[in-house]
């Protein structure tokens, strides 16, 4: 297993690197078909090899200035306790229902959520063609007092704790249109960032419940640290826009299957 954790981990890491993307829509589903993890296993695998793949991701994005720490704050007011309900949900479910019920529920959220990201990541491309030239509001302290971001934190919290994705597409996607005059850095910034917060606390209380299989996260970042730098190094020489609308229809589709 841990040869083929490692390639595994390389292609994710592989595609992150060339896409931009967030590995939690893909890894969990890989998990599942090799059979190497049950759903709550493989949630809580995924979550502590993500939460420690986007400690690197956040460091840079912080260095070149890309994070708005209050936008952050104001996703994890709501994300932090979203994660934590969510995990409260699990817990109670493990012991009201049985693990075969919750294994079966997250098979259909992750489904349910992978079409979601799909049609986020499709989405996200044209929000500035359809939003009119005038859309400047951007993540100002004034415009960040509302209840909008919050509540956005804690719906992808809740997910995040029981599918492992969630804390990427959906939330940039989400600001692009709450704040359509905020630079697309630092709203990947800011969301990678927050992903740390987000991700760290639901792959704690995973470690908790007993949902982490340590060996098989090690196995992964074997192969996806070289794999993000590799993905990284040629990304400019492969044409993004045919990319994300491959890798959207390859969600969509397991999404469905998982349904």
């Amino acid at each position: 297993m841990p040869w083929g954790a490692a390639a595994i981990g390389l292609l994710v890491g592989f595609l992150i690197g060339l896409t931009g993307m967030g590995g939690g829509a893909m890894m969990t589903p890989l998990l599942l078909w090799t059979g190497w993890a049950a759903p709550t296993v493989a949630v809580g695998t995924d979550l502590v090899w993500n939460a420690l793949t986007k400690v690197v991701g956040a460091a840079v994005h912080y260095r070149h200035r890309n994070v708005n720490l209050k936008l952050v704050w104001r996703l994890a007011s709501g994300s932090v306790p979203g994660a934590l309900v969510g995990l409260y949900l699990l817990g109670s479910l493990k012991k009201s229902a049985g693990l075969e019920f919750v294994d079966h529920l997250i098979v259909r959220l992750l489904g349910g959520t992978l079409i979601l990201v799909a049609v986020g990541i499709i989405f996200k491309a044209y929000i500035h063609r359809w939003l009119p030239a005038t859309a400047t509001r951007s993540a100002t302290d004034e415009n960040l007092q509302g209840w909008q971001v919050p509540l956005l934190g804690f719906v992808v919290g809740v997910l995040v704790s029981l599918t492992s994705v969630g804390s990427g597409s959906l939330i940039v996607t989400t600001l692009l249109l709450m704040f359509p005059g905020e630079k697309l850095n630092r709203l990947v910034g800011s969301d990678v960032f927050h992903g740390v917060l987000i991700v760290g606390v639901a792959a704690l209380g995973h470690w908790r419940l007993g949902d982490v299989n340590l060996p098989l996260v090690l196995g992964l970042l074997l192969g996806s640290v070289p794999g993000v730098w590799l993905g990284s190094f040629i990304a400019s020489r492969i044409p993004e826009g045919t990319l994300r609308p491959a890798v959207a229809a390859l969600l969509f589709v397991t999404g469905v299957k998982l349904v």
